[in-house]
């Protein structure tokens, strides 16, 4: 599904920047756009980062 629909990001490509080591939306927006252009899709992408740190093992 499409996180970001005007630059056509999907959850795939938002999962993939995550797990390579983005932590930020902002670090998302810089790395592969999204949130970059209306900002609409911030919020998907924020509940996106915390839910892959909560899945996160802590040492």
């Amino acid at each position: 599904m499409y996180v970001c629909i005007c630059l056509a990001v999907t959850e795939n490509d938002v999962h993939d920047c995550i797990n390579s080591g983005a932590k930020s939306a902002r670090q998302v927006r810089d790395t592969i756009g999204a949130g970059g252009d209306c900002g609409s899709c911030v919020r998907k992408i924020c509940a996106m980062l915390r839910q892959a740190e909560a899945l996160t093992p802590t040492a």
